[in-house]
């Protein structure tokens, strides 16, 4: 089985009612999201992932955010429970999706509410979101599921977006990256980075230093550039419409092994 697997999840039929809480609702364009979404994983697929797709949940509008549904720590996958209780139902496709790709799985309870998106893992250091879509019983069920396994856990302050991933993710190096105003403590990173765009602030690493992130953040890209790294940029307006970013369409499965 390939090394670095995408899961992502088509954007159904109702994705224009996908959710919005930090931002002002506006149009969405079902078809152009799909090309948008088809192009996402061309440009995986491109750079040496294999893409496998969760059933579709054509009445849920968010779904295409997979990576809110699960977090992925060695072989081990954490079925979230999703803080807005529409999203819930996304849930059962994707853990049929990873356990077909033989991974084990653990689930988040009730109480505890956990997006995956909330979820920032840079080697074996998890930064977990807390004060939007998850509470503190979902990051002390995150806890539980991964410390054993050799993670560092941090709860970390989200007040100012929706997930902590909408504010910072990570570089290759480790230094993590966001758009200051939107980060509620940098000071709580070793290592922080600035970036001039809100989009700035979302990479996936493909590997070999090139860094997926979305073309509305050019002076990110020429910032990254500048830093060594090889941008690759894809057009992803429909879904930053929904604060959807390069990060929460797929879920990377880098140490996966049936």
């Amino acid at each position: 089985m390939p090394s670095s697997i995408a899961l992502v999840r088509r954007p159904g039929p109702r994705v224009a009612e996908g959710l919005v809480t930090h931002i002002e609702r506006s149009p969405v364009d079902p078809d152009r999201a799909l090309a948008q979404w088809e192009a996402y994983t061309v440009t995986l697929r491109e750079h040496g992932w294999q893409t496998v797709e969760a059933e579709p949940a054509d009445d849920c509008p968010d779904a295409v955010f997979v990576e809110d549904a699960v977090v992925m720590f060695g072989n081990v996958a954490l079925i979230a429970r999703p803080g807005a209780a529409s999203r819930r139902p996304e849930t059962d496709a994707v853990e049929a999706a990873v356990v077909g790709l033989g991974a084990s799985v653990k689930r988040v309870r009730e109480p505890g509410t956990l997006d995956g998106g909330d979820v920032l893992k840079i080697g074996s250091t998890v930064y977990v979101g807390q004060g939007g879509r998850t509470n503190a019983e979902g990051v002390r069920q995150l806890r539980a599921a991964f410390e054993p396994l050799g993670a560092r856990v941090t709860a970390v302050p989200v007040s100012r977006v929706l997930h902590l991933k909408s504010a910072v993710t990570a570089l290759p190096d480790g230094t993590v990256v966001g758009h200051e105003p939107l980060v509620d403590r940098p000071s709580l990173f070793p290592r922080f980075q600035p970036v001039p765009e809100e989009a700035g602030s979302h990479v996936v690493l493909l590997g070999g230093g090139k860094l997926l992130m979305a073309a509305s953040a050019p002076r990110s890209a020429e910032l990254f550039a500048g830093l060594g790294y090889e941008p690759v940029l894809v057009d992803i307006g429909e879904f930053e419409k929904l604060e959807g970013c390069v990060t929460c369409l797929s879920v990377r499965l880098r140490e996966l092994h049936a």
